[in-house]
């Protein structure tokens, strides 16, 4: 079997900074925890509306010092939050602070209430997935070597066109950082087989192995119907643990079926206000255990 990393995923929604930087601090302490992850809210998506959420970009800026060697990143941001060029932008400097350890996590958007409440334009999925293709193709042009020259990029996009368009400095990561598409229908699903590196599932609502076998399968066989090789394409698994031994032990053994269906990457989801003393707890009784399973 290849290695499977193992990562920590602290809600960032109803939690206050300091409890979720000594979070992350003691993510540093703590050799079991091999990534890191936020998600992309502007309020709390456990909500009807409203609530308290940290923003996702400046949150992993801000925090990433304190896991040096670490892969962070995002499941997944929301492309109707940023226009791709100022979030190639931003994963360039994030590639480069990190030593090329960002990992760029991108969706189509979906949560209702939270555009309707700041006025950001939420067009009907169709739209919302054409807009996603084009923001991964504008990230990809912009983190090409082309764009570091002084000529730069141009792209006759419907969406988001470049015009001699320049990224300086260039991404540490040849190519840019990669890229994670979190689409969960047929044509996310293709996308993600023809345009990404890495496809993540849900965190919400909890998916189980049948949903995961039925998309990574999906995913394949678009690969092979497209010609593409599929060695190197990341799988993850998000992994809610709960608040209690209970709750982190079941999260262990559903951990442990993802891996056996094949994933490469399991995100440990714990809810942020738990800060350091529960993090502990779940590299105790859910990744050292699971990392001595795995070997």
């Amino acid at each position: 079997m290849s290695h499977v990393t193992i990562g920590f995923k602290a809600w960032p929604q109803d939690v206050e900074w300091a409890t979720l930087e000594a979070t992350w601090a003691a993510a540093g302490e703590l050799d079991v925890f091999e990534s890191a992850w936020g998600n992309d809210h502007v309020t709390d998506p456990n909500l009807a509306r409203g609530g308290s959420s940290l923003e996702a970009l400046t949150m992993i800026a801000a925090l990433a010092h304190h896991v040096p060697g670490r892969w962070v990143g995002h499941t997944v941001l929301s492309n109707t939050f940023r226009h791709p060029a100022v979030l190639a932008k931003a994963a360039t400097l994030l590639d480069l602070a990190t030593g090329g350890r960002f990992i760029l996590g991108l969706g189509a958007g979906w949560h209702e209430d939270e555009h309707a409440a700041y006025g950001i334009p939420l067009p009907p999925i169709g739209e919302r997935l054409s807009r996603l293709e084009s923001a991964v193709r504008v990230i990809r042009a912009l983190h090409s070597p082309a764009a570091a020259t002084d000529a730069g990029v141009t792209l006759d996009d419907p969406f988001y066109p470049l015009r001699a368009a320049v990224n300086l400095p260039a991404p540490l990561t040849r190519g840019g950082p990669p890229i994670w598409l979190g689409g969960q229908k047929p044509r996310g699903l293709r996308m993600a087989a023809a345009l990404a590196d890495g496809w993540p599932l849900p965190a919400l609502p909890p998916p189980d192995v049948a949903y995961l076998v039925e998309r990574r399968t999906a995913i394949l066989r678009e690969m092979e119907a497209i010609g593409r090789d599929p060695t190197g394409f990341e799988f993850a698994a998000q992994v809610w643990t709960g608040e209690n031994a209970a709750e982190r032990v079941a999260a262990r053994e559903r951990a442990r079926g993802f891996v056996a269906a094949g994933i490469t990457h399991v995100i440990l989801g714990l809810p942020g206000r738990l800060g350091p003393d529960g993090l502990r707890a779940v590299a105790r009784e859910v990744a050292e255990p699971l990392r001595e399973a795995l070997g």
